[in-house]
């Protein structure tokens, strides 16, 4: 039976373990079994109770502190994570031989580890063989996102991490409850299924002589039909259903489930009935 995973990723402060903490909750009151694994060796504290932690097998302050490595705090995840690429027997003893395992990874923040380094890489092709299907989810800020220009930086990040993984990719726009109402109704509007050429066309932070540069990344969002967020919004437990739902849809989780057999349970409801007693 196959496994089921998301990597959980996204810039710092975007929300990543609220979603990881939201999703496992959602998940005990729908009955279904989720675990949580911290892989941000730079974290300090979090909501939810991890079956494993990154920080088990190494810390990012004993990589700085080591006066052999002279690591600043970017050197110093950059080398925790290589480390762990080159330890994941420990990730695989965490994980044990369960089946029907649905594991949430709560990824690091920093964009290089999804963009030209292979660690992130190297980690789900590790899990595909270990039989998980694995689906990237990219959280972007809503805060972030209330300016056109910092929407194509984020998106084209987003982008970025979708291109090097190769796994079937959700973008989710967090902490929308945080938003004014204005504030929302204008993210909802422009940038959920956004147009890449008409915000283009009404920016006033591009001039004429990035018109060309200006296209060719609006092509590039169009092809790769990266143009779809869903709104995550701690408010509105229907936000977290729908982003499950989609996730669930593209790793095809539950599709090897044995379909449950109605005619059969009514059947033995039926001789569970006592009989009246017949003078």
């Amino acid at each position: 039976m196959p496994r089921y995973a998301q990597l959980v990723m996204g810039p710092a402060g975007s929300g990543k373990s609220t979603y990881c903490n939201m999703l496992q909750e959602h998940c005990e009151m729908l009955k279904r079994a989720t675990h949580v694994i911290n892989l941000d060796p730079a974290a300090e504290n979090f909501i939810y109770q991890p079956i494993a932690d990154i920080r088990d097998l190494i810390q990012i302050d004993d990589v700085m502190e080591d006066e052999s490595l002279k690591f600043g705090p970017n050197g110093g995840l950059v080398f925790c994570m290589e480390y762990f690429a080159q330890n994941f027997d420990w990730l695989e003893e965490q994980l044990g031989d369960m089946e029907d395992d649905y594991i949430i990874f709560d990824c690091p923040g920093q964009i290089e580890l999804y963009t030209h380094l292979p660690v992130m890489r190297q980690l789900v092709d590790q899990l595909q063989s270990w039989d998980f299907r694995v689906c990237g989810v990219f959280l972007i800020d809503s805060q972030f996102l209330v300016e056109t220009s910092k929407f194509f930086s984020g998106i084209l990040s987003a982008l970025s991490a979708m291109v090097n993984l190769e796994i079937p990719h959700i973008n989710v726009m967090s902490k929308m409850d945080l938003l004014s109402g204005q504030a929302k109704k204008d993210v909802e509007e422009k940038y959920l299924e956004p147009d890449p050429d008409l915000l283009l066309a009404e920016t006033e932070y591009f001039g004429k002589k990035y018109e060309k540069l200006n296209q060719a990344i609006a092509t590039v969002i169009s092809d790769y039909s990266l143009v779809k967020f869903y709104p995550l919004d701690r408010s509105d437990e229907e936000s977290i259903n729908v982003i499950l739902y989609n996730i669930d849809n593209s790793i095809q989780y539950g599709e090897d489930l044995e379909p449950k057999d109605t005619f059969r349970d009514e059947e033995d409801k039926e001789e569970d009935v006592d009989e009246p007693d017949i003078p």
